[in-house]
């Protein structure tokens, strides 16, 4: 099969990436998704919250896919449903050579001028935490438990405590209360959430949900069932401090720990991956250092709203759309953007000046809670930019709009907290 662009990924990423490249002039698009229908996570995300940037109302998960998706068969863009891609490869002629199997077709491989990685992200699991105790039943990551009750219909227990202060944990405490089951205590490590603001007020403040910072399980008990956890308190380097123990009751332990983006496809065709978030590197058109391979959404870094992930996504696709058509030709060196203060990265890492139009959005994480601190950028050591933000936490993105005449000439850009 031989396509312009095919796009890894049918989640919300994918759509959006998807119908900004048709709108962009791209005629022969292929969408592969490897669960029975398009939508990706969203399709569990039962509660409300999404589109208020997007299309200016509050809608579900579901709701939020379903305009995507009723976008892609109006510009009748195809797709691939129940096709998991097994092989993402940069042949020597040039292009994006992708090979695919399905119950369906068989194995499949598709040619492509350009690609677009939009394949999401995984929830760590138990395995990469190191919790001492014993391996009984109960234990879920809190986008399973997520998926058991919104999907399934199963109430995965009845006593539930749950590690780590991520979004989807905080919503799986409100979504479990709910549902008749008792929440005994979030435990988070670190000293502050890892989740929106709003989250926490709306999931666990509402619900008188106690939030337990820098505490984590240290033992789980019960053989064949999970009969309870033991939580102390950690110290500043995350060891638990001895004599903080506590005891809770429970049949079920939820882990919201964190979320990696899924990026072995990217891996084997060469893509250079951030150490600091484990996604892609990419430029300003989002473009990796492969050569028309492209990555958006939270493939290329987590995100807190998916509004963000379609419009990253949706530049993504215009870009990819122009790599295909031939227009998108280098023009001029790449400025490294470099990371100072609290901020832990940005995205992109680097931007080529003359293909910026207008302005540049560039957006990133800090490592610590923040008050009354401001965000700076300098262009070869001049400042370009101080805005102030009044509060600044890990749970949320932050952003900053660069216009493109300061950009023009500079050789090394610094984007840095100050406080």
């Amino acid at each position: 099969m031989k396509h312009d662009i095919v796009i890894i990924g049918g989640g919300p990423a994918g759509l959006a990436a998807a119908a900004a490249a048709r709108e962009a002039g791209a005629r022969d698009i292929l969408i592969l998704e490897r669960e029975k229908e398009l939508g990706g996570i969203l399709n569990q995300c039962i509660h409300n919250g999404f589109g208020l940037h997007t299309f200016h109302e509050e809608l579900t998960g579901p709701e939020y896919a379903a305009r995507f998706i009723a976008q892609i068969q109006e510009l009748q863009i195809p797709y691939l449903l129940s096709t998991t891609v097994i092989d993402l490869s940069s042949p020597a002629s040039g292009g994006v050579k992708v090979t695919a199997v399905s119950r369906e077709n068989g194995l499949v491989e598709v040619e492509a001028k350009a690609a677009v990685l939009a394949m999401g992200c995984r929830e760590r699991p138990r395995g990469a935490l190191n919790i001492p105790g014993t391996r009984p039943a109960g234990v879920f990551s809190a986008g399973t438990a997520q998926r058991l009750v919104n999907l399934e219909g199963y109430l995965p227990g009845r006593e539930v405590v749950i590690l780590g202060s991520g979004d989807i944990g905080l919503i799986m405490a409100r979504r479990m209360t709910l549902e008749g089951a008792k929440v005994k205590c979030v435990a988070e490590i670190q000293p502050y959430s890892g989740g929106l603001k709003r989250n926490i007020v709306q999931c666990l403040n509402d619900y008188g949900i106690p939030l337990k910072l820098s505490h984590t399980v240290v033992d789980i008990q019960g053989k064949e069932r999970v009969e309870g956890v033991t939580i102390a308190e950690v110290d500043e380097h995350l060891k638990p401090i001895p004599g903080t123990e506590e005891q809770f009751s429970c049949d079920t332990l939820l882990l919201s720990v964190g979320l990696i983006p899924e990026n072995e496809l990217s891996k084997e065709i060469g893509v250079e991956l951030s150490p600091v978030t484990s996604g892609p590197k990419v430029n300003e058109s989002l473009e990796t250092n492969v050569p028309g391979v492209f990555a958006c959404g939270n493939v290329l870094h987590v995100h807190d709203l998916v509004d963000y992930v379609s419009e990253e996504a949706a530049q993504a696709g215009r870009n990819a759309a122009l790599y295909a058509a031939g227009r998108n030709e280098d023009q001029g060196e790449e400025i490294p953007v470099e990371t100072g203060g609290a901020v832990r990265y940005t995205v992109p890492c680097r931007i080529c000046a003359q293909r910026v139009e207008g302005s540049q959005v560039v957006r990133f994480r800090v490592s610590k809670n923040m008050r009354n601190a401001s965000v700076c950028v300098y262009a070869d050591g001049r400042e370009i930019l101080r805005r102030k933000r009044p509060v600044m936490a890990p749970g949320e993105m932050e952003q900053v709009l660069l216009k493109q005449k300061d950009l023009l000439g500079v050789k090394q850009l610094l984007v840095c907290t100050e406080e």
